[in-house]
């Protein structure tokens, strides 16, 4: 598939004025992204429930009612006790400090020699305690203005309306979709646009389907796991280690450190450390030899590196719906260096790079072969019709020999 000029120049066009209209629209694209988001992921449920003899509207129906229960679980029970943690963490944080200013630094000092007097934490607390304050007269604020605000409640009302409506006709039609959209293809590009779109469904499917599900399950684990433990803000941690898991092994070291630090200052002993331990332990096989060979398998997915930047430069660039198009995006730009790369490692420029010869031409090698091979062809049959010629002039001298 190779491109004119003036198709380049209009596709880069096209490229910028939908950024531009992103950047435009940002504010009343929030329902469609998340609506969208939500029936791609339901759509692979809803598929597997047609393939079990069920029409499309009841797959639809029921995924759709799951997806939301599923929410509802989220909005109603697991935001507000996250949200109570967080508060009591922060209640009790000055008694941590005074924990850490009284018991660990004069250990510190004893077992190490350390000068802990440049140390102190009193105005650390007194900084926790004062923004503390602030960050909830801003928070009362903000709830004020927006009760006292007409039309910003009538935005959030119309999102939450909006949103199911938008999920479920999305869902029902997804497959109408996406078929409308390959006959909008090009023939001529059909093949290659394809591939790409098929690429870039595995890659983020990879992540939505599969990641996504392994990051909730490990910080269930690890919310029940400390729970049992008696740790006082076990979903807090637990639900923390599980959402950075996806960077390998960051879950796990950071859900030790932070556990192993509440746990000492809650119970200060040995023994609930190891129950930290065990937990975190039995997370990590479950997560090594079930829940990584089960729900993700050996799909590549995104890079953890990739995710990050493609986050923190969506929200920089276009606010929250630039986080919630950062992932597709960062799916589609994988899949084309992917094929920027196989393209290049079949190129000539790359063959004769790997041979030691840079060519200014990728075809100067090529041609100078095929010019010398015919100049000597050229060279030879005119040798050739030279001898012939000079051994029929002999032969019309030579005398008739006698029968």
């Amino acid at each position: 598939m190779s491109l004119t000029d003036s198709q380049k120049w209009l596709l880069l066009m096209s490229v910028a004025l939908m950024a531009f209209l992103l950047w435009l629209l940002a504010p009343v694209l929030f329902p469609f992204l998340v609506a969208a988001a939500l029936a791609y992921l339901g759509d692979p449920l809803a598929d597997m429930l047609e393939r079990r003899k069920l029409s499309r509207s009841l797959s639809v129906v029921v995924v759709f009612c799951g997806l939301f229960l599923a929410l509802f679980i989220v909005f109603a029970f697991v935001i507000p006790a996250l949200q109570q943690e967080l508060v009591a963490l922060i209640k009790k944080l000055p008694l941590y400090i005074d924990w850490v200013q009284g018991t660990v630094l004069p250990w510190l000092q004893t077992q190490f020699s350390l000068d802990m007097s440049g140390w102190n934490l009193e105005s650390i607390k007194q900084a926790v305690l004062s923004h503390w304050q602030s960050v909830g007269g801003i928070a009362a604020g903000v709830m004020g203005s927006v009760s006292r605000s007409g039309l910003t409640l009538l935005a959030w009302f119309a999102n939450l309306v909006l949103i199911p409506v938008l999920t479920f006709y999305l869902l029902r039609d997804w497959d109408v979709l996406v078929g409308r959209v390959h006959e909008l293809i090009p023939r001529r590009y059909e093949a290659a646009a394809v591939h790409l779109a098929k690429d870039c469904d595995e890659v983020l499917g990879a992540f939505m389907h599969g990641q996504l599900l392994v990051m909730l399950s490990l910080g269930s684990v690890y919310a029940l796991g400390l729970w049992l433990v008696g740790l006082d803000m076990s979903l807090l941690i637990g639900m923390l280690a599980g959402v950075v898991s996806f960077v390998p092994y960051l879950g796990f070291i950071l859900g030790i450190l932070v556990a192993g630090i509440a746990a000492a200052m809650q119970f200060q002993d040995v023994v609930h450390l190891f129950y930290i331990l065990l937990v975190f332990g039995v997370g990590q096989m479950l997560e090594s030899f079930l829940l990584t060979p089960y729900l993700l398998g050996d799909r590549i997915g995104l890079h953890p590196v990739a995710v990050i930047f493609a986050v923190m430069a969506g929200g920089q660039l276009f606010g929250f719906v630039g986080i919630l198009l950062a992932l597709p995006a960062a799916a589609v730009i994988v899949v084309l260096l992917h094929h920027a790369h196989e393209r290049y490692v079949k190129s000539q420029l790359y063959a004769a790079a790997e041979q030691g010869k840079v060519p200014d031409d990728p075809g100067d090698s090529v041609d100078s072969v095929s010019v010398d091979q015919v100049q000597e062809n050229v060279a030879g049959d005119a040798q050739q019709a030279v001898d012939d010629e000079s051994g029929d002039a002999l032969a019309a001298f030579e005398p008739d020999k006698p029968a």
